[in-house]
Order: C-alpha cells, then sequence, then structure tokens
C-alpha cells in the first residue's frame, strides 16, 4: 500500500519514469505500470470457500423454524458441531432473526419531552451561603 503510493506520487508529482521508479524503489517495472495505471489502491480479495457450517446448516434451519428461541449452544449440541462456539453462535444468530419475531418490547421509543439531559456546572466564582460560608454556584446545564 505503501509503495503504491510512493510510486504514484513519484510518478504524478516528481515526474519520474517507470524505469526511475523501479530503479529507486527496487521493484519490477512491471509492478511500477500496474500501479501507475491502477485506478486506486490493490486490495487483497478471497474467494469464500466452503464452510464447516454449511455442512449442518440445513438441520440448523430446521430447528430454528420448530424452535426459534433454541439457545444456540442446544443447537450446536443438537447438530453435533465441534468447532467454535463462539463463530456457531455468530452464524446461528444471522439465521435466527429469519425465524424469530423481533420482541416488541425490546424497541425503546420516547416521546418529545419524555427524556432530557442534564449536566452540572460550578462556576469559578464564591457566593455566600448560610451562616457566614462561601462556595461555588451549582448551575444547572440543559442539552435538548
Amino acid at each position: 500500500m505503501e509503495d503504491w503510493a510512493e510510486i504514484r506520487h513519484l510518478h504524478a508529482s516528481q515526474g519520474m519514469s517507470i524505469r526511475a521508479i523501479a530503479k529507486h524503489l527496487s521493484v519490477a517495472r512491471d509492478t511500477v505500470a500496474r500501479a501507475v495505471a491502477a485506478d486506486g489502491p490493490p486490495k487483497y480479495v478471497r474467494a469464500a470457500g466452503p464452510s464447516r457450517f454449511d455442512e449442518c446448516e440445513p438441520r440448523v434451519r430446521e430447528l430454528l423454524a420448530e424452535f426459534p428461541r433454541i439457545p444456540a449452544s442446544v443447537l450446536a449440541e443438537r447438530v453435533g458441531w465441534h468447532g467454535s462456539r463462539s463463530w456457531f453462535r455468530k452464524r446461528v444468530a444471522g439465521l435466527r432473526v429469519e425465524y424469530a419475531p423481533r420482541d416488541p418490547a425490546d424497541r425503546l421509543e420516547y416521546r418529545p419531552g419524555d427524556q432530557a439531559q442534564c449536566d452540572l456546572w460550578f462556576p469559578p466564582v464564591k457566593i455566600p451561603l448560610a451562616a457566614g460560608r462561601f462556595g461555588p454556584p451549582m448551575a444547572e446545564v440543559r442539552a435538548w
């Protein structure tokens, strides 16, 4: 990534040739030519392959259709999962939304005026308090 940025900088700003850049950075000329011709920085893209979860996904879907609230740990036992528990839970969480309806009690809704944030502020002045004492006043600052 840094080489790509430096190649682009040397070519565009410094006006160096591809051959000079290749010699300066000790890289192949074809590499420099590809970097100059590219629209953006290089990206590593790996094709997704089959996973072990794909084998047990149909059975997980069957169980979720029958018991939408079944815990992922119980699902893992029933399908015979022996891999990572956290990864299994993440995959099940992605599937569970298709089978379990959202709980309406989970949603928080506020009407205007139901909630406010109040912060306290103590200005750096002293005012007279009771019995001859002095102290900072307390002010309430409201953020809407």
